[in-house]
């Protein structure tokens, strides 16, 4: 059991690396511009999408840690 669980995360950590930006950009396209019917599933499935976007950002640039910091990189020294 624990296998398939894991294998199951793994798929979705896969997943939405991924597709992640498909999903955000181009499901508003698909509603708005060329009359796809609503569908909740892939509605919940944007908002989960916009979510991981907005964690990304958030760790990449707000609270962006550098490892040269410490003073360990080779060119800051330069």
């Amino acid at each position: 059991m624990k296998e398939v669980f894991q294998g199951l995360y793994g798929a979705a950590i896969l997943f939405f690396y991924y597709v992640k930006w498909f999903i955000a950009i181009g499901l508003p396209i698909l509603y708005f511009a060329l009359d796809y019917k609503r569908n909740i599933i892939m509605d919940v499935l944007w908002l989960l999408c916009i979510i991981l976007i907005i964690k990304d950002f958030i760790y990449k640039f707000i609270l962006k840690k550098s490892h040269c910091d410490s003073g360990s990189c080779s060119s800051k020294g330069k």
